[in-house]
């Protein structure tokens, strides 16, 4: 089954952690990694099938919203090549 990467970028603390919870509760995903990049932006990486991370995404952005939290951006790798995931997650 092929894997994919969904990534959430917030203004603000909270949004990021209403968005994750969501994620992680709607579908099967994992969080792969967390970045704190600076002014207050956050953006959550998670992991998981194609399927799974689109509806962990639409909660994620929606639970952010909920709080009140600005939405930077949204995004989907489908099928994430293993030469892309060694260089985002630095791993040999």
């Amino acid at each position: 089954m092929p894997s994919a990467l969904g990534m959430i970028e917030t203004l603000g603390f909270i949004g990021t952690a209403e968005a994750a919870d969501a994620m992680v509760k709607a579908a099967s995903v994992t969080i792969a990694k967390y970045e704190s990049i600076g002014a207050g932006y956050t953006t959550t990486l998670i992991h998981g099938d194609v399927g799974a991370v689109q509806a962990a995404i639409e909660a994620g952005r929606a639970a952010a919203k909920r709080v009140g939290e600005t939405i930077i951006a949204v995004h989907i790798i489908p099928n994430l090549s293993k030469q892309v995931e060694t260089i985002i997650f630095n791993r040999p």
